[in-house]
């Protein structure tokens, strides 16, 4: 974006940044300066503030939205509206909103970058290893509220009472040691989760919407130069705020947003020579969303009208039903009259159990390995690249499942699926 600007502010052309929050935008006009934009022709500012000052604004010929997921808003719309011949650039990581209306309202097209696989490979994101329980919470008591996200009382009611421990014990096992964010859903849950780390000797501090801008900064701060261990908040680290020193996120809550989910689960992933990241999720959302590596169709996901994220956003589609007889992994909506779509034996439905206090397992040793033998092996390295729907024969489906940790029964479903298997 900075090189952008810059370009654009050369050839004697004003640019517009629009961001909602401060310790974004303070970051960028460091970057922008850095960039040698000239800041004659910038303008850079919060959508908060720039709204109730548009009638007053230079006018832009380019304007460039960051976290552009929130840009269908009305305070964003009235500035992009105020412009309508400034070329406008939408820039997110995550192109999907909870809701009906997507991107597509405001976006001509999207361009896709490189995939979370390619940037590790290249060195700009951190490996990472994945934990999760081995047993489901109550997803029947989650309720949605008004944002499209779950309420803080359902998420209460959902996960155990046992939880807070759970998290310092978990922490202890897996990523002692570690710099690490907890996402929580509450400002009490918050600080019941701060308090046991610091019972336990571990140093940690809890911010949420409600602490003051010193007190929140201060604490950032401590955390940087890791005189603390532990920063335990309530959705306040998910955009653009960086925290480069971050090895492992604990997320102590479920969420309805592919966003969230990734904003929380990518906070660790910064690189550092010889890191491997760690992600901890109480919570079981890779089964609504996938891990965060998979492959995702960030085309199909901007398009408005009724979606459901998880079988949008994962591509193969993440599936969170294993049939018991042929141990095929598929989606609910797939089955029909209570049997598996693959053997047609009946889909035993397994009663969820609460988060207890049993160790969490780690999801990614299986794929690891397979990429391991990927340097050897033409086949896998031939489907590395590929999306599922380029996948075009049993074997290739095999060797894709091998590299991703699917269960065994996934690729026989998607073969059955593309015609692959007559039966």
């Amino acid at each position: 974006m900075a090189e952008i600007a810059r370009r654009t502010t050369k050839n004697n052309n004003h640019v517009m940044f629009l961001i909602h929050r401060k310790e974004v935008l303070d970051q960028a006009v460091k970057t922008f300066s850095k960039q040698e934009v000239n800041s004659n022709l910038l303008t850079a500012g919060m959508v908060q503030t720039l709204t109730r000052r548009v009638d007053k604004l230079p006018t832009p010929n380019v304007i460039l939205v960051d976290e552009a997921h929130h840009a269908l808003a009305k305070s964003y719309q009235r500035i992009l509206n105020k412009f309508p011949k400034a070329i406008v650039l939408l820039f997110t990581a995550t192109p999907h909103r909870t809701g009906r209306q997507q991107l597509d309202q405001i976006a001509d097209d999207i361009i896709v970058g490189q995939s979370i696989h390619e940037l590790t490979e290249k060195g700009f994101l951190a490996p990472f290893r994945y934990f999760q329980p081995p047993n489901d919470f109550d997803v029947k008591a989650l309720k949605r509220g008004s944002t499209g996200d779950y309420t803080a009382e359902s998420m209460q009611e959902a996960m155990s009472t046992k939880i807070f421990g759970h998290i310092v014990k978990q922490y202890k096992r897996i990523a002692k040691g570690m710099q690490a964010v907890v996402y929580t859903y509450s400002v009490d849950s918050a600080i019941k989760i701060a308090n046991e780390f610091n019972s336990e000797g571990i140093s940690a501090v809890e911010v949420d919407g409600t602490t003051s801008k010193e007190k929140r900064d201060l604490a950032v701060r401590k955390f940087r130069d890791q005189e603390i261990k532990i920063l335990v908040n309530v959705n306040l680290f998910t955009e653009g705020v960086d925290l480069p020193n971050v090895d492992c996120v604990i997320m102590a809550r479920p969420t309805a947003s592919i966003a969230l989910y990734l904003q929380f689960s990518m906070r660790c992933l910064n690189p550092r020579e010889g890191k491997t990241a760690i992600i901890i999720d109480h919570a079981n959302n890779f089964k609504t969303f996938g891990y965060p590596d998979d492959d995702r169709d960030w085309k199909q996901a901007i398009k408005s009208g009724k979606q459901k994220s998880k079988t949008l956003l994962t591509d193969p589609g993440l599936s969170i039903i294993t049939c018991d007889y042929c141990f095929a992994v598929v989606k609910a909506s797939e089955v029909k009259d209570g049997k598996c779509p693959i053997c047609r034996n009946p889909i035993k439905i397994h009663e969820a159990k609460p988060v207890s206090d049993v160790d969490l397992v780690e999801a990614s040793k299986e794929r690891q390995n397979a990429i391991r033998e990927m340097v050897k092996n033409d086949l896998l390295k031939s489907v590395a690249t590929k999306s599922v729907g380029e996948l075009r024969s049993l074997r290739e489906l095999q060797a894709y499942a091998k590299l991703h940790s699917y269960k065994p029964g996934w690729a026989w479903f998607q073969a059955k699926r593309k015609g692959l298997i007559k039966r």
